[in-house]
C-alpha cells in the first residue's frame, strides 16, 4: 500500500476588515489557528512560507442551508484568490462558525483571535471530511 501525500492546507475566514488564517495537514487532519491579516499580499506571502497546497475558504450560507447571494466584496475575494494562485481552492459552509469562535476565543474582544479560531472551525470541518 502506498503511502498518501501529506498536503498543507491554509483555512480563510474573508471579513470585510480582516482575513482569519489557519494551518493544517492531511496527515494530522488537525486544523490550529494561524493569524489574522489585512491585505491578500500578506495571504499570498503566507501561501508561499508555508508552503501550502490547498485553500479552503469559508462560505457564508443561510441557516436553512440555502446559498445565499454574495456580496460583491466576498465575490472578488475569491476571484483575486483564483486569478493569483495555482493551487485547488475548497469551499466550506461557514455557518455558526463565529458564534461557535467566540465561545473558544474566550474573550469576544479579542477580535483578532476570533476570525483565527473561526478558521480552524472551517478548515478542521474540511479536514474532517478527508479519507
Amino acid at each position: 500500500m502506498s503511502k498518501v501525500e501529506n498536503k498543507k492546507y491554509l483555512g480563510l475566514d474573508w471579513g470585510e476588515a480582516r482575513i482569519g488564517l489557519a494551518i493544517g495537514e492531511s496527515e494530522s487532519k488537525t486544523a490550529v489557528p494561524l493569524d489574522t491579516v489585512l491585505t491578500f499580499e500578506e495571504v499570498f506571502q503566507i501561501i508561499k512560507d508555508e508552503e501550502i497546497d490547498e485553500l479552503v475558504v469559508g462560505q457564508p450560507v443561510k441557516m436553512s442551508g440555502d446559498k445565499i447571494n454574495l456580496n460583491k466584496e466576498y465575490i472578488g475575494f475569491v476571484e483575486i484568490l483564483k486569478n493569483k494562485i495555482n493551487i485547488p481552492i475548497h469551499f466550506v459552509d461557514e455557518r455558526l462558525t463565529s458564534k461557535a469562535a467566540d465561545s473558544l476565543a474566550g474573550d469576544k474582544k479579542t477580535k483578532a483571535g476570533r476570525d483565527a479560531i473561526a478558521a480552524m472551525l472551517i478548515l478542521q470541518s474540511y479536514l474532517d471530511t478527508l479519507y
